[in-house]
């Protein structure tokens, strides 16, 4: 069902290295069939059952410049925006399941199912995606909130790193086995995945990429960015273009990433930081300000401080959120809880990574010495953590968070009983009732009545009303 694209360097075009050995920095272009060019460093959006996050398709064409999107099979599906489909969410919820020798666990709408190759590749075959990931034997950790962008697992067994390496290796010789069998004519592009693990536990597998599958990958898919210097080893993999599944929780890793010699990125602190209520504020280059302090990277919108602040989430920023609307108003919505206050957040946050990728590349675009700069000046400029949001976040999904026995609610309920710490003498008179005795003076009203019947009678107990 599946065939395969002849040569992934056609598709991805260096324009220029800052690194002698080409593991490091760089400016590129890539180019898949049908779809409109994406200039790298740059990032792609993820994707919650098969759409961004408070946006909407339109909103995404006409309000962002996002390039492509990541979109799990986990998930439904239903342009010009190109699709990476990988088998698991970025980042994924841990499956008390694990995996096994023939196929992987995943967490669908109907709960943890079993994935194997074969079924893996139909579904390809199916959806037709623009790039698509082999499966690997990964390892996920459990989040502790369903916010949680920093899941990384540290597999401390050797045996169980070992086997993470023969069962990549297994699948994805069987991937292009069985895809040089099928006879229809698909052409997917496909990235290889190169485990979190250290580079002497899986150099065979990186060998069996150079020798085996070099001239049949158009990329790779990495999930550990310090893996990166390791491919300097292994010549015909570097002009392969590198798509960081790393996590990353600030900007400044993005910047690290960067260095080590990531392309492509799903940034999996976007979509959090928009629910949290946080407007991102920082530039690449940083401002040269020398007396303005550590800058915050973001702004809290449900700080009353923007309660009577008309003026845009961001100065200079030219986001439809901030030529449109204001603080104030964007602070009324998150606090009445309406939807749109996340998807202009979404859409300012969009706009502000865009133009973070795009100084990156043009700080590249201008040297190593230059832009080794910039990245010490934002270093120094900005502050290391995002800020937290101090209101309530949208809803959190089962596919955002898996609770464990003995977790407290990560939802605040709906709605409760009605004045529960009310004064029962009060909440019985304001119902017509009869209030004797403890209730009378103010405590809890006991089971067995200690008034006579005769009292209970002047107060009009059981009387029925005419």
């Amino acid at each position: 069902m599946v065939t395969l694209e002849a040569d992934g360097r056609a598709m991805f075009k260096i324009l220029k290295t800052v690194a002698s050995d080409g593991v490091g920095a760089r400016l590129g272009t890539l180019s898949l069939p049908r779809r409109r060019p994406i200039d790298t460093p740059n990032f792609i959006g993820l994707t919650a059952r098969g759409a961004i996050p408070h946006l909407t398709p339109d909103n995404v064409g006409k309000k962002s410049e996002l390039g492509g999107v990541y979109v799990a099979l986990e998930d439904s599906m239903p342009s010009h925006m190109f699709t990476v489909l990988g088998a698991r969410r970025h980042p994924a919820i841990n499956s008390p399941l694990g995996n096994a020798t023939d196929s992987i666990s995943i967490f669908t709408s109907t709960g943890f199912q079993k994935l194997t190759n074969e079924a893996y590749r139909k579904y390809i075959g199916t959806i037709r995606p623009d790039i698509a990931i082999p499966l690997a034997d990964m390892t996920y950790s459990q989040a502790t909130n369903p916010i949680d962008s920093k899941r990384r697992t540290n597999i401390t067994s050797s045996k169980r790193q070992l086997r993470m390496v023969e069962r990549t290796e297994d699948w994805l010789a069987e991937f292009f086995e069985a895809s040089e069998d099928d006879s229809e004519k698909f052409h997917p592009t496909v990235f290889a995945p190169l485990l979190p693990l250290s580079y002497p536990t899986q150099w065979e597998y990186f060998n069996q990429l150079e020798q085996d599958f070099a001239t049949k990958l158009s990329g790779l898919a990495v999930y550990d960015v310090d893996t990166l210097p390791d491919l300097s080893n292994h010549s015909p993999l570097i002009p392969l273009p590198r798509l960081s599944f790393d996590y990353t929780a600030t900007p400044q890793e993005i910047l690290r990433q960067i260095q080590l010699g990531a392309d492509l990125f799903t940034v999996s602190f976007l979509n959090s930081i928009s629910d949290a209520g946080i407007a991102l504020s920082f530039t690449f280059p940083p401002p040269s300000d020398p007396d303005s302090g550590i800058r915050p990277l973001g702004i809290n919108m449900w700080s009353k401080e923007h309660e009577i602040a008309v003026k845009p989430l961001v100065e200079g920023c030219k986001c439809y959120a901030c030529s449109k609307h204001h603080r104030a108003f964007l602070h009324h919505l998150l606090n009445a809880k309406e939807m749109l206050g996340w998807t202009l957040l979404q859409v300012h946050n969009y706009q502000v990574i865009s133009d973070f990728f795009a100084g990156i590349r043009a700080s590249l675009n201008a040297g190593l010495p230059t832009f080794e700069k910039d990245y010490d000046d934002f270093i120094r400029v900005y502050d290391s953590e995002l800020p937290v949001g101090t209101g309530t976040r949208p809803r959190a999904r089962g596919y955002h968070f898996k609770s464990q026995g003995g977790d407290d609610k990560i939802n605040a309920p709906g709605w409760e009983k009605y004045d529960t710490d009310s004064d029962p003498a009060l909440a019985g008179e304001m119902a017509g009732l009869a209030v004797t005795g403890a209730a009378a003076e103010g405590k809890e009203t006991p089971l067995v009545p200690d008034a006579d019947s005769a009292e209970l009678g002047k107060q009009g107990f059981a009387e029925i009303s005419k």
